[in-house]
């Protein structure tokens, strides 16, 4: 199975794309590549901009990794309780290729945040969204006080109910 992950974040030290790189070390046969948003950053998204210049060539290139995958596991970063621009500005680019963005592709949809909420906002926004753009949204989990609960020294959620969670959910693409 080829995942690609990425985290909705443009920080370099995105606590998202540490959990979403964990998330998918526990997908035992399975390939996996993990996307930065810095790679991909295009001119914020405008229907003027679009019949002036068209769609950006990274925005085609984003869809295709999609296209050339069997699943998707995303972790959102919360701003101000929504997406992140680098994120939302992606997905706005690349619905305009297809609306049907995750392209039937089995999804896991992930958020964290350093509080207790664990960016649950954004998730239940991306949890609501997925069907509309074609997701086949296996599940979703919120992770709470991220350095209390990922030992960043390894790499890994520390032991424990939260880490049991994900390990359940992640199982969930091989089916």
């Amino acid at each position: 199975m080829k995942i690609l992950a990425f985290a909705g974040s443009s920080s370099t030290r995105s606590i998202n794309k540490k959990l979403v790189t964990y998330a998918c070390s526990l997908v035992e046969n399975s390939s996996t590549e993990v996307l930065d948003l810095n790679d991909y950053e295009m001119p914020i998204f405008s229907e003027d901009r679009e019949n002036d210049s068209g769609i950006p060539s990274l925005a085609q290139e984003f869809f295709n990794k999609i296209s050339q995958c069997d699943a998707l596991v995303i972790s959102f970063a919360e701003h101000n309780g929504a997406y992140s621009a680098a994120y939302k500005n992606v997905f706005d680019w690349c619905s305009r290729i297809n609306a049907k963005v995750f392209q039937g592709k089995k999804l896991i949809l992930l958020a964290t945040s350093p509080g207790p909420s664990g960016a649950s906002c954004v998730l239940t926004t991306a949890v609501g969204s997925a069907p509309f753009f074609s997701g086949d949204l296996k599940g979703f989990l919120s992770v709470p006080s991220f350095y209390v609960n990922f030992d960043m020294e390894n790499g890994c959620l520390k032991s424990g109910a939260v880490n049991e969670q994900l390990q359940l959910l992640m199982i969930k693409l091989n089916r």
